[in-house]
């Protein structure tokens, strides 16, 4: 059915694999609208009683694709237009998976950066590879966190936390995320897939709706404000792209080599 992903159906489970591993899982166009669609059809299906998102390779997700840049269109003044991609296709996709009536498992098997670490934050469960790591690298060219990356590390790990990624854009990895408790469980490389399946397994078999009950709990206290700030990270984001620092950052990711940046 897709380019970009696979499904895998377990009675009532339903696993979502990124299937781009030549590019470590980077969101191009193509995944997000294809996860888009995913998401949306194993949220409208009462059949799927849990979800689990993990990717297929050596990553879980190493975020957008900086090469795919030519395909996003220009604002008006000229500049790449992020806020749409963010508005039309991230943010229904995050808000899906914290609002749909059923628990939603990450399982990540890699790295996990950008997007793709908003992308995990966004699950109710949060499980680990011990290689695997989490990373807010927007700074490094010269960008904010966006996808609700802010709000989410936040619910989980606090302000500091979240100053501490999204201003540094250092790793921070498995066990270390265990600890400030971005993730809940941080197992060997080689057990994470047959805990995966026993855990998404176990899910699908349990009371539904108190699972749905126990998420509009958490989405009324921790998250409830995070459309709000969905917004206006796209809205900052988006004032960023214009920046010569972005400029800067992206020619100097794309030549691998350092940046130097102005401030303006």
């Amino acid at each position: 059915m897709y380019e970009t992903l696979e499904l895998e159906r377990r009675g009532a489970a339903t696993i979502i694999r990124l299937n781009r591993p030549e590019a470590l899982n980077a969101w191009n166009v193509t995944l997000g609208l294809e996860l888009l669609d995913a998401v949306r059809a194993a949220a409208d299906d009462d059949a799927v009683r849990a979800v689990c998102v993990t990717g297929n390779g050596r990553a879980f997700s190493s975020g957008a694709d900086l090469r795919d840049l030519t395909s996003r269109g220009l604002t008006p003044e000229g500049h790449l237009d992020v806020y749409t991609t963010l508005t039309t296709i991230y943010h229904p996709i995050l808000t899906l998976l914290r609002t749909m009536p059923k628990p939603v498992l990450a399982a990540v098997n890699g790295p996990a950066v950008g997007i793709g670490c908003s992308l995990a934050l966004s699950c109710d469960l949060v499980v680990a590879a011990e290689s695997a790591y989490l990373l807010l690298a927007f700074v490094n060219i010269g960008l904010v966190p966006d996808g609700g990356a802010m709000a989410l590390v936040c619910a989980r790990a606090g302000a500091g936390r979240a100053a501490e990624m999204g201003m540094l854009g250092e790793r921070i990895t498995a066990s270390q995320a265990r600890r400030w408790g971005l993730v809940n469980h941080v197992l060997p490389d080689h057990e994470l897939q047959d805990y995966v399946c026993e855990l998404v397994d176990g899910l699908a078999a349990g009371p539904t709706k108190s699972y749905a009950g126990s998420k509009r709990q958490l989405n009324g206290w921790s998250y409830a404000g995070l459309d709000e700030q969905l917004e206006l990270e796209a809205q900052i984001q988006q004032e960023m792209v214009g920046s010569d620092d972005f400029r800067e950052g992206v020619a100097a990711f794309l030549d691998k080599r350092d940046a130097s940046f102005s401030g303006g």
